[in-house]
C-alpha cells in the first residue's frame, strides 16, 4: 500500500507515522511546500518515508503525485479539499481529508456519481470532530430503536491550565476562531436551526483530575448529520469543551470586536483585529513542553424494545511522552490514517461520504485500541 500524505505539520506527521508503524504499507510520501525539519519522532531513516516538495495549487504536479499512490490523505487546510477531492477522482485514487467546513463537504458530495463510476471512495470530515465524534454517534444511533436527542461534546485541552484562558493551541488558533464566530447548526424539535458560538454554556463531568469542564456550540463538528437527521431526531448537537469561564472570557473579547476581519487603521498602518490578535495571543498559547488532553463524550438518548435507552461513549487521552505525539495528533492524525487503510483495503464503499455514512464502527473502535485509544463504552444515563 502507498500513501501520500499532504501537509507535514502537526496532524500529517502523525497520520504519516501511524501509516508506517503499519503491515503491508510499502510506501508514505510526505508532501508540502516544505519538507525541511519533519518531527523527530518520525523515522527519517527509513526508506519507505519519502519527504516530496509539493504546491497542491499546481494541479498538474499534483495529478503526477496522485498517480503514484493508492491512496491520498489530505491534512492541509480545508479550503484545499474541494480541487483535491476532484482531481483524486479524476485520478482514480482513493482520497481522505481533516475536513471542517460543511460547506466544502456539499462540494465534494457533489462528485458522488463521477467517484462511483471510477472506483474512487472519498471521506471528508476525517478528524476528531467531525470524525471519530460522528462515527460514534451514528454507532448509538443504529444500536436504538428510536432515537430522541444525540449530543456529542469534543475538546482538546492542556492537562496543566493556565489562566486566563486555561488554554493552549493543539492545531490552529485561525481554526479556533473559526470556530468561535461561525454560527453552528444543531437540531431542535426535528429542524435544523443555528445558534451562535460560544452560547448555551453547560457543565459537563468527567472522572478526576480533569473534572469539570464547561461545553458550549460551536460549528463543524455535527458535519452533515444536521441534514441527514432533520426531521428524524428531535435533538442534536454539538459542543465543544473548555475549562470552567474560557467561554465568556472569549465571547466577550468577539464582542469588543477583538476578532473582527474589518480591516482598522493605527497610525499609517491597516491591519485587522483578528490578525492582531493572532499575532499577540497566538505565541503565548502555544506551550511547546505543554502536554495536552482530548476529552470526548457522546450521548444517544432513545428507546429499545419499548424502554428508555442510553448509548454513551466516553474518551479521555493523553499526550504520549514516549514519541513525544500529542493527544490531539493521535486522535486526528490516527484517525486519518486508520481511514487511508481502511481506503486503501477497499472496506469503504465507492463514492463520496462521510465517515458517520462509511466507517465501519466496530472495526475503527478496534484499530483506535490497537493504537491505545479506548473508547469507553456504557448504558448510564
Amino acid at each position: 500500500m502507498r500513501f501520500l500524505v499532504l501537509g507535514r505539520g502537526l496532524q500529517g506527521s502523525a497520520c504519516a507515522f501511524d501509516l508506517l508503524r503499519q503491515p503491508g504499507v510499502t510506501q508514505v510520501r510526505l508532501a508540502d511546500v516544505d519538507v525541511a525539519n519533519l518531527p523527530a519522532f518520525l523515522p527519517t531513516a527509513d526508506p519507505r518515508l519519502v519527504p516530496v516538495t509539493l504546491d497542491v495549487r499546481q494541479h498538474e504536479q499534483v495529478l503526477r503525485e496522485f498517480a503514484q499512490v493508492d491512496c491520498v490523505l489530505s491534512a492541509i487546510p480545508y479550503y484545499f479539499n474541494g480541487p483535491l477531492a476532484a482531481l483524486a477522482v479524476q485520478a482514480g485514487v482513493h482520497f481522505a481529508d481533516l475536513g471542517g467546513n460543511t460547506e466544502i463537504v456539499f462540494e465534494q458530495k457533489r462528485l458522488h456519481d463521477a467517484a462511483v463510476a471510477r472506483g474512487v471512495t472519498v471521506v471528508p470530515d476525517t478528524g476528531l470532530a467531525p470524525g471519530m465524534v460522528n462515527v460514534l454517534a451514528e454507532h448509538g444511533i443504529r444500536q436504538l430503536d428510536s432515537v430522541e436527542s444525540v449530543k456529542l461534546y469534543v475538546g482538546g485541552l492542556p492537562q496543566h491550565p493556565e489562566p486566563p484562558l486555561n488554554y493552549q493551541i493543539v492545531y490552529s488558533i485561525e481554526g479556533v476562531l473559526d470556530y468561535y464566530t461561525t454560527q453552528s447548526w444543531v437540531v431542535r424539535d426535528g429542524t435544523r436551526v443555528q445558534v451562535e458560538a460560544l452560547s448555551e454554556i453547560e457543565p459537563v463531568h468527567f472522572d478526576a483530575p480533569v473534572g469539570e469542564l464547561e461545553a458550549f456550540h460551536t460549528a463543524g463538528g455535527l458535519s452533515t448529520m444536521a441534514w441527514r437527521y432533520e426531521g428524524k431526531i428531535p435533538v442534536m448537537e454539538y459542543k465543544t469543551l473548555r475549562y470552567p469561564g474560557h467561554a465568556k472570557l472569549m465571547a466577550d473579547m468577539r464582542a469588543l470586536g477583538l476578532f473582527s476581519t474589518d480591516p482598522v487603521t493605527i497610525g499609517t498602518s491597516t491591519c485587522t483585529p483578528r490578525d492582531a490578535f493572532i499575532a499577540s495571543v497566538g505565541p503565548k498559547l502555544r506551550k511547546p513542553g505543554g502536554h495536552d488532553l482530548v476529552a470526548l463524550r457522546v450521548v444517544v438518548r432513545g428507546r429499545k424494545n419499548g424502554r428508555p435507552a442510553v448509548r454513551r461513549f466516553d474518551l479521555l487521552d493523553r499526550y504520549d511522552a514516549t514519541t513525544g505525539i500529542t493527544a490531539m495528533m493521535r486522535v486526528t492524525g490516527y484517525t486519518l490514517a486508520i481511514t487511508g487503510r481502511f481506503l486503501a483495503e477497499r472496506k469503504l464503499a465507492p463514492g463520496v461520504h462521510t465517515m458517520d455514512e462509511a466507517m465501519p464502527a466496530a472495526d475503527y473502535i478496534a484499530a483506535l485500541a490497537d493504537r491505545g485509544i479506548e473508547i469507553r463504552t456504557s448504558t448510564d444515563p
